[in-house]
């Protein structure tokens, strides 16, 4: 199982109502009907990947992220997640205030374009960052938004959103020291404050 999954796995609560946003394939979201018994849906815009849910009798809607939410009530979901799809919208901001709407919670995955390899690949050799965790050229990335642990962390203060957990990924292992140096990725429970 990825690190990231265990990992959201532990953030949710058994039995919870969940949405997961860009959801992919449905890996994430069948090993939390399995694991803990949730419930809830997808929204994917990949035609083959909604194909992929549906194989794994999964529910999933077809549509945007972006513009996705609107029909959705005020706190319908225990955990709505945006695990690794955060830097590929349009409105990033929105999403989140969205999601916030709709979900008692969030959990939110990022890559970190920040981390030290990145950093010395810029620095070195004058080019934008192509690793394991980022393989894409510059000319045929997915994301829109290349964003750093600190930042979305200082994005969260001011738009008074409460980091109940933050979690830094290097490899199969979580980092507690300097996350926004050393983590590839990162994991944040969120909630809005009241």
């Amino acid at each position: 199982m990825r690190t990231d999954h265990k990992i959201i796995l532990d953030f949710i609560e058994p039995k919870s109502k969940v949405l997961d946003l860009g959801c992919g394939d449905g890996t994430l979201l069948s090993l939390l009907f399995q694991k803990k018994s949730c419930r809830g849906t997808g929204i994917e815009i990949d035609e083959k990947a909604i194909y992929e849910c549906m194989a794994k009798g999964l529910t999933v809607s077809h549509g945007d992220i972006d513009t996705g939410l609107a029909d959705y009530s005020d706190k319908r979901f225990d955990y709505v997640i945006l695990n690794e799809s955060l830097q590929q919208v349009l409105h990033p901001k929105k999403v989140i205030l969205e999601s916030l709407r709709v979900g008692k919670k969030i959990i939110v995955g990022i890559p970190n374009f920040c981390h030290v390899r990145a950093r010395f690949q810029i620095f070195f050799q004058g080019r934008v960052p192509v690793t394991k965790e980022l393989p894409f050229q510059w000319y045929d990335t997915p994301n829109l938004r290349f964003l750093s642990l600190k930042d979305f962390r200082y994005f969260c203060r001011n738009n008074a959103i409460t980091i109940l957990h933050e979690k830094g990924i290097i490899g199969q292992k979580t980092i507690c020291c300097r996350p926004n140096l050393f983590a590839h990725t990162g994991l944040y429970l969120l909630e809005k404050q009241t």
